[in-house]
């Protein structure tokens, strides 16, 4: 190779490597990196779920995480605070404690007197709850300069939302079996068998939205030998719905001649239909309510977003039912509270593995880099709002989380 004397030749070699595609070292990862995690007792009214179990604490401190744990955080659920500290968690006495760790983790969004107690750059992983967000709250949130995630957002790598499906899943089991209870009990419904019997004619049951409540309870209600039909204004997710339940299974769209003869006939009707905006449609008008058979029951699982049945009022789990029109109405949001011991447990598989990706993690913020549905979930950024949804609804700006990182 000849020798290049000439300056201006080194130069100009000098730029053109400059222009050519670099090889970039890949960051390395810091494994096992300690995580402090609090797990504060939830004061929202009616819930009774807990993040993590005992058997999932008990696995994240024997891989070298502390928790600390507010003492009675899990006895609505059946666990008790001896099984949390059996499984290495800390039992705190007071919410200061719990509020210096890291990490809060927690079912409920936070209440502006627990915003008070969070400090800078410490992460919030709880619900949003979209609809009920005080601006005052999320201003303090922010003023606080902490990251924050919405766990109803957080996508998994098919690109669903696991803990809302897995809250789906449940809410539509158990809105047929509460069904069931209220429609067998001789004291308060008909005193008549789910699915029917042997030479008597199997119940029905109307299911109102063919989304993943409305396919889990119809699974449960066929799985009871109860005849089922299914209403939505989605061929889509009616197609799905028998894709999924592997049978044939009634389904219309919401035609209110055809809806109206379904509901006059059936024995328990569930209303499981959101809206795309997140408020439930009313579908049901109050006279046809009027025109169903007596004693039979409403179940409005879509009460959390306002209700699919004109005549649905909230109700609570010590008081769950009234009676309207001679129907019996069981109207109580968060549905899964009343079942929170496996609510817990769902929610425990989703959770667990997510902070042991983190911990693999030397810093948060290089884990969100690579975590695409993680990012989806956060809605505040070390005090940055991130999400275009809320700055909308108060008129607030928001700045690109992937710009930020």
């Amino acid at each position: 190779m000849a020798r290049i004397t000439n300056f201006n030749s080194l130069k100009q070699l000098a730029e053109e490597a400059a222009m050519q595609p670099q090889e970039m070292a890949a960051p390395l990862k810091e494994k096992n990196n300690k995580l402090f995690i609090g797990i504060p007792k939830e004061i929202t009214y009616q819930e009774n779920r807990t993040p993590l179990t005992p058997s999932a604490i008990q696995f994240l401190t024997n891989n070298g995480h502390e928790i600390v744990i507010e003492e009675g955080t899990g006895v609505a659920s059946n666990f008790p605070d001896i099984q949390y500290a059996e499984a290495g968690a800390r039992i705190g006495t007071s919410k200061e404690e719990i509020y210096k760790a890291d990490i809060i983790l927690k079912i409920a969004p936070p209440t502006e007197n627990e915003v008070e107690l969070m400090h800078a750059n410490q992460i919030l992983i709880s619900a949003l709850q979209v609809k009920s967000v005080d601006p005052v709250i999320l201003k303090k949130m922010m003023q606080k300069r902490i990251i924050a995630l919405a766990y109803e957002f957080l996508e998994d790598e098919a690109g669903s939302y696991p803990i809302v499906r897995a809250m789906s899943e449940i809410a539509g089991h158990a809105s047929v079996l509460i069904g069931a209870e209220y429609l067998g009990s001789s004291h308060i419904g008909k005193g008549k068998l789910l699915g029917g019997f042997t030479g008597i004619p199997p119940t029905q049951v109307v299911v109102i939205g063919a989304g993943s409540v409305g396919e889990y309870a119809t699974r449960a209600a066929i799985g009871l030998g109860a005849t089922v039909k299914v209403f939505d204004n989605e061929l889509y997710r009616l197609r799905r719905l028998q894709e999924n339940v592997g049978q044939k299974v009634y389904t219309a769209t919401l035609h209110p001649k055809i809806l109206k003869e379904a509901l006059r006939t059936c024995d328990i009707a569930i209303g499981a239909l959101r809206g795309k905006k997140g408020l439930a449609p009313v579908i049901i008008p109050e006279s046809m309510v009027e025109n169903m058979k007596p004693l039979s029951v409403i179940i409005d699982i879509a009460i959390d977003h306002g209700g699919v049945f004109e005549t649905s009022e909230i109700t609570t789990h010590e008081r769950p039912i009234f009676r309207k029109h001679n129907v019996i109405h069981y109207c109580v949001p968060n549905i899964t509270s009343r079942v929170s011991r496996t609510a817990s447990y769902a929610l425990s598989n989703i959770f667990t593995p997510l902070l042991m990706e983190i911990s693999e993690y030397g810093r948060f913020d290089d884990y969100l880099k690579l975590m695409v549905g993680t990012r989806r979930g956060v809605y505040i950024y070390y005090g940055q709002l991130t999400s275009p949804i809320l700055a909308e609804m108060f008129g607030m700006k928001y700045k690109e989380l992937d710009l930020l990182l």
